[in-house]
């Protein structure tokens, strides 16, 4: 993936005075952006949150009940959760596909392992180490050896999902304690959000302090923005990689186990196809798919005017079977959007090159 021009939220590089002789490293650089910038697609974007959620309103007067703000958070919670660390994978420069394989992976694991009477402290811990292992696999792949991401996890997404299919076979699993199941039915005591929407907070303060407050962060934005320059700058890039796509796979087997318990069921198609809606709600937060660019306050908006798109479809009785038309048209949307200005800009710039083309000569003879 090759960065995108005259980003907005990439920082620019410039370097911190010094000696001729002195090294380079993440902090002899600083971000030159204005806040105005920064926060130019989030404005935006809160408008539209927003106007959905008025709409939802409109058109329904059980959506801004508590019972309907837990099914929100309930629906949407482990999309969520596993659109942080895409936000982070994706503004440094590459992509993982293959998140929802991973999580199916993990849900498949944890119904084999009960139903063998695994104790469940132990099954969350070899599920944790199979998110290592599978992160790792991703981010080996595409740093060490040099294969695109997009191709790494596209095979990764099959591979994985055929690993579910090997763990459980066509076999389900549901006879998981009340203490466990009801995560997926009651909420947090004291409140009406969901237990994953609750963890989506904590991740989302936790990656928004690292991403934004930190070095870890200015380097994974430094990645997005040129990777060479980062190179040169001290980063190591291709550690830094590595260890997004783990924290990828970590959170994904996290959000399987979530997925489990909230349905009950463990089962080896659990997760089948949420990739796409990950990806949705990362790019419609600001996310530039060339890297470099992007913000946590955006993919939280994103996330918000998803779930809330979606909710309010469920409300007003939409055909569900093409509840996959909103996801792409946002899909487009925010890929087409952000890229308009290049767009209008490369146009104008044709069309005044086609008309000095055409324009009459001018010279001695042509006076």
């Amino acid at each position: 993936m090759k960065p995108e021009p005259n980003t907005v939220n990439a920082p620019d590089l410039v370097p911190v005075p010094g000696g001729p002789d002195s090294k380079p490293s993440i902090v002899s650089w600083r971000p030159r952006i204005a806040p105005a910038q920064l926060l130019r697609w989030e404005s935006g974007l809160l408008i539209v949150v927003i106007a959905i959620w008025i709409l939802g309103t409109s058109t329904s007067s059980e959506f801004l009940t508590s019972t309907n703000m837990f099914n929100l958070g309930l629906q949407s919670g482990e999309i969520a959760i596993m659109a942080l660390p895409m936000t982070l994978i994706v503004i440094s420069g590459e992509i993982d596909l293959s998140v929802a394989s991973i999580m199916g992976m993990s849900s498949a694991l944890l119904g084999f392992l009960w139903a063998r009477h695994w104790p469940m402290l132990g099954i969350f811990a070899l599920i944790l180490v199979v998110g290592v292992l599978a992160g790792a696999i991703n981010g080996l792949l595409v740093t060490r050896l040099g294969l695109p991401s997009l191709a790494v996890t596209i095979g990764t997404l099959g591979l994985y999902r055929g690993v579910a299919d090997i763990i459980l076979g066509p076999n389900t699993i549901s006879s998981f304690p009340s203490s466990y199941a009801n995560i997926g039915i009651n909420p947090v005591p004291g409140t009406w959000l969901s237990f994953s929407a609750v963890v989506f907070i904590v991740l989302a303060v936790i990656f928004g302090v690292v991403l934004h407050f930190t070095p870890a962060g200015r380097s994974i934005y430094a990645m997005g923005a040129s990777p060479e320059a980062a190179t040169f700058a001290g980063i190591r890039v291709k550690r830094v990689k590595t260890m997004l796509f783990i924290v990828s796979g970590v959170v994904c087997s996290l959000a399987g186990v979530l997925l489990t318990f909230r349905l009950s069921t463990a089962v080896n198609t659990n997760g089948l196809g949420l990739e796409l809606d990950v990806v949705a709600v990362v790019l419609l937060g600001g996310v530039s798919i060339f890297g470099g660019k992007g913000t946590i306050i955006g993919v939280v908006l994103g996330v918000l005017a998803f779930a809330g798109i979606q909710n309010a479809l469920l409300l007003t009785n939409f055909n569900q079977e093409a509840a996959s038309i909103p996801v792409g048209g946002l899909l487009l949307l925010s890929v087409f959007v952000p890229s308009l200005g290049v767009l209008i800009g490369r146009l104008r710039a044709r069309m005044t090159a086609k008309g000095r083309t055409v324009s009459p000569a001018t010279g001695p003879g042509h006076a």
